[in-house]
C-alpha cells in the first residue's frame, strides 16, 4: 500500500468577517438569478467557456479522489436530433405509463410534458456519465466509491459555473438513460447520470412563477 503523500495548503486569503458575509451575499444573490430554462436561442457558446466550467467542476470532491465523471460535450445537430427523438420516446413512456398520478400532479405546476425540444434547438447538450469502476490500461477493475455523491456535486459545481458565465441550463434525466451511453458510444463501466441542456436562453423565453424556501425552512442550528 502507497504511503499518502501532503503538500503545502495555500489558504484563500484570509477574509475579515464583513467581507467574509458580502461574498457570500453576492454569490447567493447571483445563484437566486438561476432558473431552469426550456427555451433556447440558437447562438453558439465558445468551446472555451464549457471546457472551464467542465473544469471547473472537476475540481470537486470525490470518494478517494477517483474522480468518477466524464462529460460529453454534444454540439452536432444530427446527434442532438437523435438524442431528442430517443429522449421524448421515453417521456411519452413516463408521462403516459410509467408515471404515478401523484407524480404527475406535483409536476403539473411546472406545464412540462414530454415534448422536449431544448435537446435539439439548444445549441450545447453535456451528457454527464457516472463511472462505477475505472479501468487500468491492463484491463483490471478498480472500484470507485460514492459515486452518485461525487457526480452529483460535480453536476452542481458544473451548473454553477454555467451560470455564472452567464449561459442558462436545464437538468434533464429521463428514465432509463440507457440510450445515452449508446448513441454517445460510451464504455460499458460508464453510467449515464444526467443530461444536461445549455444555451443563452431566447428573448422570449418564460419560466414558471415558483418561490424558494426560506433559510428557516432549511436551515437548523443546534
Amino acid at each position: 500500500m502507497p504511503e499518502p503523500v501532503f503538500e503545502p495548503f495555500t489558504p484563500f486569503p484570509h477574509y475579515d468577517d464583513e467581507e467574509m458575509i458580502d461574498r457570500a451575499r453576492s454569490i447567493r444573490d447571483e445563484l437566486r438569478l438561476r432558473r431552469t430554462v426550456r427555451d433556447y436561442d440558437s447562438k453558439k457558446i465558445p468551446k472555451e467557456v464549457i471546457e472551464a466550467c467542465i473544469e471547473a467542476a472537476s475540481t470537486a470532491p470525490s470518494g478517494a479522489n477517483k474522480q468518477p465523471w466524464h462529460f460529453v460535450v454534444v454540439t452536432d445537430p444530427s446527434v442532438k436530433r437523435e438524442m431528442r427523438i430517443a429522449v421524448e420516446k421515453e417521456e411519452i413512456a413516463f408521462y403516459t405509463k410509467r408515471a404515478p398520478q401523484e407524480w404527475l400532479d406535483a409536476l403539473a405546476h411546472i406545464g412540462t410534458d414530454y415534448h422536449k425540444p431544448f435537446v435539439e434547438t439548444a445549441p450545447v447538450l453535456i451528457a454527464i456519465f457516472a463511472q462505477n469502476y475505472e479501468v487500468r490500461k491492463d484491463g483490471a477493475r478498480l472500484k470507485n466509491y460514492y459515486v452518485q455523491e461525487s457526480v452529483g456535486i460535480a453536476t452542481g459545481m458544473l451548473i454553477a459555473a454555467l451560470h455564472h458565465a452567464g449561459l442558462s441550463t436545464l437538468t434533464h434525466t429521463p428514465s432509463p438513460m440507457g440510450f445515452m451511453g449508446k448513441i454517445l458510444e460510451r464504455p460499458k463501466h460508464e453510467r449515464a447520470y444526467l443530461l444536461l441542456v445549455v444555451g443563452h436562453a431566447a428573448d422570449d423565453a418564460r419560466v414558471p412563477v415558483l418561490t424558494k424556501k426560506t433559510a428557516s425552512d432549511v436551515i437548523s442550528y443546534v
